[in-house]
């Protein structure tokens, strides 16, 4: 899988969006609301979800190499093939951590940024496929630099279902009571989150309740709702912080007992609550890993990880997320728990798509050098695009995913600029299916703060993500980054504009990080 950030014109792309039909009742969900307009012309196609062609290798296209004329052209070298292939995969815990870490005085770890999911931090208006799989839009606009533009790379599932229309849920939550979780916004914060599901969850629906620290306990075997909800509740006001860390027997224990409770026809699920810093028993991430993987080959069973506190495990629990086909976010107050609990973990329940992964394909004639912006560590082979072993995302309905690049265009470029496909397996009986959208040059026309607000909401993102990074000689910083109080700025605006809270909420992080820049 991977290139680094700017390994030429090799690149994954697209992010994704996990998605999902409603688990909870009242439980209202929102969205940004980005319309294209403002002069960042785009091209979109619906998602009917055509079958697949028969498989064929990824193509190869030859390019000559450009000339290094400044920092610009450091971002990306020429690449043989221009094609970009990931796997899709969104998460959006780097975003929230990063946001907890800048409120408690500190600039995040660069290690910790990734800003795929700074930037699917934000929903984006995209339209929306009829049935399952997605429907692709692709727009761009010109940045300061010379040649250079963002594009934005965009996909949407179908609206989410009715309540009742979903598959009923079985989810394990594996709880983290060790000494580390008795930090006010750790154990407290799940402990209340977890009250809320179990009023809010379906009376077919189940849970089971795993609590571990330094060993691992099944407090709850799989129980449905209907009936035992009070059993439910008694179970979740008995978790008290005690000792040390084992993860990793926490993990086991977890999906043992999803295992057991497998029910079919039921979407089950293993949901972490944890600070993810483990400190005895098992601490290899790759043997923790290897249960994980195994329990989502065999059973189907996926990873919902929520991260908690100020020290905070990001690599590891991202690692764990990634090999159980899964998600991870994080949480810091009251109002983020009930967010991720009413609305995130709910689109996780259904399903639209398995195994999805996408493709652009620049065209050299137009495109010079390109850079993905993040998705480092889901990259797939351009000639695995077809290959339906190869393991891609699962994702549920109501999300949209967004992926940037940077992209420098020929002088004069003119035509078709990019293509961009997306191929899944459907849900239910595994048939491949493709679709595509198709970006031409001269869609580059506008200024990008000029744009639509989706796009410059997009771009703030990324370019805050990108500063937070400076630093790390692998990643040149991206063409005609703005001061960051410039991009403070114009994310007020566009909180103003779009009356969006999530958006002023941006803004302050980026104005807590100029301040700690000094």
């Amino acid at each position: 899988m991977g290139m680094d950030h700017i390994r030429g014109l090799r690149g994954g792309l697209l992010a994704l969006t996990l998605a999902g039909g409603l688990l909870l009742t009242g439980c209202g969900g929102g969205a940004d609301g980005s319309r294209a307009s403002d002069g960042a012309a785009k091209s979109r196609t619906g998602g009917t979800g055509r079958p697949a062609p028969v498989p064929r290798p990824g193509t190869s296209q030859g390019e000559r190499p450009g000339e290094e004329t400044g920092d610009s052209d450091r971002d990306a070298a020429p690449s043989p093939d221009h094609l970009s292939t990931f796997a899709l995969d969104v998460d959006t815990a780097s975003y929230g951590y990063a946001r907890r870490t800048l409120a408690d005085g500190r600039l995040p770890d660069p290690a910790t940024v990734r800003p795929e999911e700074f930037v699917n931090s934000f929903r984006q208006n995209y339209e929306r496929p009829e049935g399952n799989g997605f429907s692709v839009t692709v727009d761009g606009a010109r940045t300061d630099a010379e040649d250079w533009s963002l594009v934005r790379v965009g996909l949407a599932t179908r609206e989410e279902r009715h309540e009742g229309e979903r598959a009923p849920a079985a989810l394990t939550f594996v709880v983290d009571v060790s000494g580390s979780m008795a930090e006010p916004g750790r154990l407290d914060l799940a402990k209340d989150s977890l009250g809320v599901m179990t009023d809010r969850l379906r009376d077919d629906d189940a849970v089971a309740l795993v609590a571990f620290s330094d060993e691992a306990e099944t407090v709850l075997p799989m129980t449905r709702l209907g009936g035992h909800r009070d059993r439910v509740h008694a179970a979740v006001r008995r978790l008290e912080p005690q000792s040390s860390t084992d993860l990793g027997e926490g993990v086991r224990t977890g999906y043992d007992t999803a295992v057991e409770g497998l029910r079919e026809g039921a979407t089950n699920r293993v949901v972490l609550l944890s600070d993810a810093l483990a400190n005895t028993g098992d601490m290899d991430a790759d043997s923790i890993l290897e249960r994980v993987s195994d329990a989502r080959r065999e059973h189907g069973i996926t990873l919902f990880g929520v991260g908690v506190g100020s020290d905070y495990g990001d690599a590891l629990m991202e690692r764990l997320a990634d090999k159980g086909d899964g998600h991870t976010t994080y949480v810091s107050d009251d109002e983020e728990a009930r967010k991720v609990f009413c609305e995130e973990l709910p689109r996780n329940i259904d399903l639209t798509a398995r195994d999805a992964k996408a493709q652009v394909a620049f065209d050299p004639a137009t495109v010079e050098t390109f850079r993905l912006v993040g998705y480092d560590d889901r990259q797939v082979a351009d000639e695995d695009f077809r290959d339906d072993r190869v393991d891609g995302g699962e994702v549920g309905p109501g999300h949209t995913v967004t992926a940037l690049y940077a992209v420098r265009t020929r002088p004069g470029a003119s035509g078709h600029l990019a293509t961009a496909s997306v191929r899944w397996l459907d849900p239910a009986d595994r048939t491949p299916h493709e679709e595509s959208g198709r970006l031409e040059a001269a869609s580059l026309g506008a200024d990008l703060w000029r744009a639509s607000p989706g796009l410059q909401v997009a771009a703030v993102a990324a370019y805050f993500a990108d500063d937070l990074r400076r630093g790390d000689d692998r990643r040149p910083a991206l063409p005609a980054r703005p001061s960051l109080g410039r991009l403070a700025d114009r994310a007020d605006r566009l909180a103003t504009v779009a009356q969006d809270e999530e958006v002023r909420r941006l803004a302050e992080a980026v104005r807590r990080a100029e301040r700690l820049r000094g």
